[in-house]
This record gives C-alpha cells, structure tokens and sequence, in this order.
C-alpha cells in the first residue's frame, strides 16, 4: 500500500525531501504545509493550555503523526503514540518520541486491553475517517473499551457549518445539516495514496454520536481559522 504521505514527512524531517506534498482532488491540487503542520513544536501555551488541562497519563496519542504531541506530554506522563504510517513511527522515534507504535485507530480493542489509558488525544481531524456516523460511533464505543471509567477525550474535525470550510479540497457538501463529505489523496514524487474518504461532523453531530455510550461533550473550541473545532469528551464516571 502507498505511504506517500508518511514517506514525504519522513523525507522533510531527515532533509531529504525534494518534492512537495500534495493534496489531490481531481484537478484541485495544493502543496500541503508540512513543516507548519507536523513540525512547529507545541508549548503548551495559548489553546495548548487548554489542550492539556482535559489531558492527563496514561494518555494515548491517536494518529500521532510526527509526534508533536507526544513529545511534550512524555516529560509529563507516560504517552503512547500510534500512527498506520510505518514511515511516520520511524519519524516519531528518530525524533524522540518513547513509545511509537504502529497501530490502527480504528481497531483499538485489538491492540490495548481495557481500561489502559485515562486520555486520548486526536487532532489531525482523522477521526473523520470513521466514515459514517455509525463508523463514529464504533470508534467512540472503542475508545471507551481501553480508557478509564473516568477518562477524558480530545477529539478534531471540521465543521461543516463554518465559514470557508467549502473550500477545502476534496469537499462535498451533504444535505443532512452538520454533515459534509471530503475525498481526496495524497501525492509524492508521483506515487499517489489510497483514496481518503472523510466524513466532516459539526460539534451536534458528535453529541448525537455519544448517544447512548460513556461520553459527554463537555466543551468546543475553535482556535483557528480553518472552520475546524477540538471537542473535549468525558466520560460519565468522571462526572458522579
């Protein structure tokens, strides 16, 4: 299966990148910005305090990418970080990181046993690879399953609701409110990815996902321009 998206962040971090990486829909194409996305480091500072005062360890680290992430809530508590990209864990441990796994998001419960984490932490709007309401409330159902009975969540996705976000390469809009489809790829060196299909979901759309499992949204954040929000979920015990 083709990597082009993990091989070319790989390839940027040892400096040996020498095409750009590009997200494709059809004819719609953009450099994507890899070194202001994946390699900007996070402080903790501005949304980051609010970023980490939902947080706490054991935390898992969802599509963890680079490991931006990972590497400031390691020297915090313990952090495990999983991404699909063979290439991305190679950039995660060359980088620092600890406990760099190759792992996939949506099958959690084969991975982890219960109650491991007591957060989870997943911005990069993956989440929206769930693929169908119905796939997001699978993944909420099993992110569950390998967190704390008082566990915490941060979560991200484009809402199809905000300004802008029609232009989003790959968008397609849905006449169901709340809900919008993006399809695109990603392309390096001309090797092209598998098709991506997101579903986007708006924060209502999320609360009806919760229903009837352990999460609450307990509060949205929207701290750019780009029309996504991060959403921090808790769980039901952590409230009694």
């Amino acid at each position: 299966m083709s990597d082009a998206f993990g091989r070319a962040i790989r390839d940027h971090h040892r400096g040996e990148r020498t095409a750009p990486l590009l997200v494709r829909d059809g004819d719609d194409t953009e450099h994507h910005p890899i070194e202001a996305f994946y390699f900007e480091p996070f402080d903790g500072e501005g949304h980051g305090e609010w970023l980490e005062s939902w947080l706490d360890g054991p935390l898992l680290d969802l599509g963890a990418g680079t490991g931006r992430h990972a590497l400031y809530f390691q020297e915090r508590f313990e952090t495990v970080a999983i991404d699909p990209s063979d290439a991305l864990v190679e950039t995660m441990r060359e980088r620092g990181v600890e406990d760099p796994r190759r792992g996939d998001m949506f099958a959690l419960p084969d991975r982890f046993e219960r109650d491991r984490f007591q957060s989870a932490l997943a911005i990069g709007t993956q989440i929206c690879l769930a693929g169908s309401m119905d796939g997001l409330r699978q993944f909420l159902a099993d992110l569950a399953h390998v967190t704390t009975a008082d566990a915490t969540a941060v979560v991200h996705s484009y809402d199809p609701a905000a300004d802008g976000v029609e232009e989003l390469v790959g968008y397609r809009a849905d006449p169901t409110p709340g809900l919008a489809h993006r399809v695109m790829t990603f392309e390096y060196e001309g090797e092209t990815s598998e098709i991506l299909q997101f579903r986007l979901f708006g924060p209502e759309r999320l609360r009806e996902a919760t229903v009837p499992g352990p999460w609450s949204v307990e509060d949205v954040v929207r701290p750019g321009w780009d029309g996504s929000y991060r959403a921090a979920l808790a769980k039901t015990g952590r409230r009694s």
